[in-house]
């Protein structure tokens, strides 16, 4: 399975999302973090991202007679390469928005699901911008947004962390 099949799938982005910050969880732990997806489908998903590559066994112990695994993200696998997005097509395109847009769908409802919910208090933002650049001044937002967000991907999570998620998307609308 390439990098777009098994990335493009809502439920296993929420499980690398789950898995981000050098955090280890077993499958049990990934279940209790998506409340809203059956267990089945939790164990389904973490072996086809296991299996590709993208998440590893970082401990195994046996519990009450079974085998529980703890599993750790590869972040260097869980991503498209550019090449990769480069060259698919515009219906790989629109599946991998889906499945971004959904998955952010999901984890929005997933966290105002929560009985400490609180998006003024936490910051909760969902602007969208419409920008007129020249093909210069894209790629030096780009560069910006890079140098802002790429240090803070490998904050480890501490006691006064807690986890956002964070989409930019930005794509040219249609010209009059």
């Amino acid at each position: 399975m390439d990098s777009v099949e098994l990335l493009a799938h809502p439920v296993r982005l929420r499980i690398v999302h789950a898995l981000s910050g050098g955090q280890t969880l077993t499958t049990g732990q990934l279940c209790a973090r998506l409340p809203d997806v059956s267990k089945a489908t939790v164990y389904r998903h973490v072996e086809l991202l296991s299996a590709g590559g993208i998440l590893e066994v970082a401990e195994e112990q046996r519990v009450r007679g079974a085998v529980e695994r703890t599993y750790r993200l590869h972040r260097e696998r869980a991503v498209i390469a550019p090449e990769r997005a480069a060259a698919a097509t515009s219906a790989e395109h629109r599946h991998i928005f889906a499945a971004a847009m959904a998955t952010l769908l999901a984890e929005f409802n997933a966290y105002l699901g929560t009985e400490t919910a609180d998006p003024a208090a936490d910051l909760v933002g969902y602007r969208q911008h419409a920008v007129w650049l020249s093909p210069e001044e894209v790629s030096a937002l780009i560069e910006d947004l890079r140098a802002a967000i790429v240090p803070r991907l490998h904050n480890a999570p501490t006691a006064d962390r807690a986890p956002y998620l964070l989409s930019p998307i930005l794509f040219p609308t249609v010209r009059p």
